[in-house]
């Protein structure tokens, strides 16, 4: 492996834990985000303290939130793609739609840069110790030119194809199902709890059986705890999903499941509860049937 130079921009909670692990792997890095006071926080971890000269830069790694905020990094009033010198890697880890990442590789291509669609799974634990998973589209030289730095960020990449796009159809899969799951998982333990069932013995027992999932044996400790620090935001869910269903509805697929949970994850917003963990998707659950989550961390 050779040490690159490398911004991350966007350091929230997936983005600070990416530029942690890129750090630990030898890379030069250059973490850039809208509070200063993160910026400041990863330069006392060992990130570069000067500004980041993009022409300097081989690799870009954008951890925003979204398509939008993803083409104003790079081609807006001060956008970095022209900046950076031609042969250099975009890696793009925004849920966004796979015709909007295509679109991307060929404005990136015509600056001669290298862009891989890398949407990122794994949450921030994984972020931070370097274990997320990648799925991840572009040419062989987007490929080669994102390797060192996937290395130090990701356990496992999969390749899904020599061009923009793939990736992130296979992010919308995916979102589908954790979207769905989460707000499963907060269905099921509710209801338990109508039952009788606590939260412990709900996940004591539930995680053994056929009903669990990566979801539920994740964010259901956060409901019994009582702690609803943000690891996953409320807030991607209504991003996410909505992108979902915006594919899907140009594929003419119906997909009631995911507009459901999507309902569910709307109220939460609605009720102030955005900017907790996506686990307090169950608070809906819980003001509806009138009952007493646990108590734990203030939200």
């Amino acid at each position: 492996m050779s040490a690159k130079n490398v911004a991350v921009i966007g350091l929230g909670s997936m983005g600070y834990g990416i530029a942690q692990s890129a750090l630990r792997g030898g890379h030069n890095v250059w973490g850039r985000d809208v509070v200063e006071a993160t910026t400041a926080k990863f330069i006392t971890e060992g990130g570069q303290a000067s500004l980041p000269d993009y022409a300097d830069i081989d690799v870009a790694v954008l951890v925003v939130l979204n398509a939008a905020q993803t083409e104003d990094v790079l081609f807006g009033q001060n956008g970095i793609a022209a900046q950076m010198r031609k042969g250099a890697t975009v890696i793009s880890c925004a849920t966004v739609p796979p015709e909007f990442a295509r679109d991307m590789e060929a404005r990136a291509q015509t600056l001669g840069l290298h862009y891989l669609d890398a949407p990122i799974s794994g949450g921030a634990v994984k972020a931070a110790n370097g274990a997320l998973s990648v799925m991840a589209s572009g040419s062989a030289d987007a490929f080669e030119g994102a390797k060192d730095v996937m290395n130090s960020i990701a356990e496992t990449v999969f390749p899904l194809g020599d061009e923009a796009g793939a990736g992130s159809a296979m992010k919308a899969v995916n979102q589908m199902l954790a979207g769905v799951h989460i707000a499963a998982m907060a269905e099921a333990i509710t209801f338990g709890m109508t039952q009788g069932v606590s939260p412990t013995s709900f996940i004591d027992v539930i995680s053994k059986c056929a009903g669990t999932s990566w979801m539920l044996e994740n964010r259901a400790p956060h409901i019994a705890d009582g702690d609803y620090t943000p690891r996953s935001s409320v807030n991607i869910w209504p991003k996410d999903l909505g992108i979902v269903l915006d594919i899907a509805d140009q594929a003419d697929f119906d997909a009631p499941i995911t507009k459901t949970a999507l309902a569910q994850y709307a109220k939460a917003v609605e009720a102030g509860l955005g900017l907790e963990d996506d686990a307090a998707v169950a608070k809906v659950y819980a003001a509806q049937a009138g009952l007493s989550l646990p108590k734990g961390t203030p939200s």
